[in-house]
């Protein structure tokens, strides 16, 4: 196997598997430190040590506006993308999580612009898009408030609608990721785009109160291994595989982590956090994953079209 081979396939691994543990581990992560404080030390952490390794390379520092624009698209996401999900598992299992985010395909066909030509002219797509509003629509309205330990007051609705909302972020990050070009070294972005994130956790931590509920030494080590677990593997190894892949091969290609995340964290789910596997759960993800299998069976084929010239 020739090395980027070996690195393309190391880089699907670790959005496939990683990705796919995180849900479970920001659960035990948020038992007894609150969400957003957790995300801003988590990336805080990480900007760190991938700013910290990059200068140490003597990599350069990109201009002011691709700092900017940098920083934008890493709160938007990261900051939408996965801080949502920590939020959200007060009130819903991290695998009602993990089905949640797989809807993420949706919107990047929603919103990628340049492709609605494509997209929307095309029945099989219309068709996938109907079938994950129906896996969405099952969720929320038939999803039980989470009783395997973290219950929060409030429906289970508003964790799935906050994770909706924060794809529609990540989605939008992404997009401008792939089309617009920035200065800059992968790892130095990474950081930047993190660092950029800490902070705006940390702000939000302070205006939501939670530090005035938040003692450090009820912080379990449970929670805070999960937090080194997130800062490294979760957030360094899988968020740089992810940019990789997103600027090395289709984004259709790079979507298929989808399939795989859900079905990791909602084993990891019932094993590690003795959280129920709902009938529900179970029916709705298949709906879903039906859905994004018709989304993007179009592309898959075009893209083997293209393998093959």
């Amino acid at each position: 196997m020739s090395k980027p081979d070996l690195t393309t396939l190391l880089a699907f691994g670790a959005i496939y598997i990683i990705w796919g543990s995180t849900y479970v581990v920001l659960r035990i992560g948020i038992e007894t430190i609150p969400p957003f404080l957790l995300s801003s030390v988590r990336f805080f952490l990480a900007s760190v040590m991938l700013l910290g390794w990059a200068l140490s390379k003597k990599q350069a520092l990109p201009g002011k506006r691709s700092i900017l624009s940098t920083a934008v698209c890493g709160v938007m996401m990261l900051g939408g993308g996965t801080v949502s999900v920590a939020w959200s598992e007060q009130f819903i299992p991290s695998g009602t999580a993990a089905i949640v985010v797989t809807f993420v395909p949706f919107w990047f066909v929603l919103l990628d612009k340049k492709l609605w030509n494509y997209y929307f002219t095309n029945k099989i797509i219309l068709v996938g898009l109907l079938l994950g509003f129906v896996g969405v629509i099952l969720l929320v309205g038939l999803t039980h408030t989470d009783t395997a330990g973290l219950n929060k007051p409030g429906h289970p609705a508003i964790g799935i609608i906050a994770i909706l909302c924060g794809g529609i972020a990540w989605t939008v990050g992404s997009l401008y990721t792939k089309y617009k070009f920035t200065e800059g070294n992968l790892f130095v972005n990474a950081g930047i785009q993190m660092f950029a994130t800490s902070i705006v956790c940390l702000i939000t931590s302070f205006i939501l109160g939670e530090m005035g509920s938040f003692s450090l030494s009820q912080v379990s080590l449970a929670s805070v291994i999960a937090l080194l677990y997130l800062a490294t593997v979760g957030s360094i190894v899988a968020f740089v595989s992810y940019l990789h892949l997103l600027h090395s091969h289709p984004p259709a290609q790079v979507s298929t982590y989808v399939y795989v995340n859900p079905l990791i964290a909602v084993l990891l789910g019932a094993f590690i956090a003795n959280e129920e596997i709902s009938f529900v759960q179970v029916f709705a993800l298949l709906v879903i994953l039906l859905g994004v299998l018709l989304v993007n069976m179009p592309k898959y084929k075009m893209f083997r079209r293209v393998r093959k010239l």
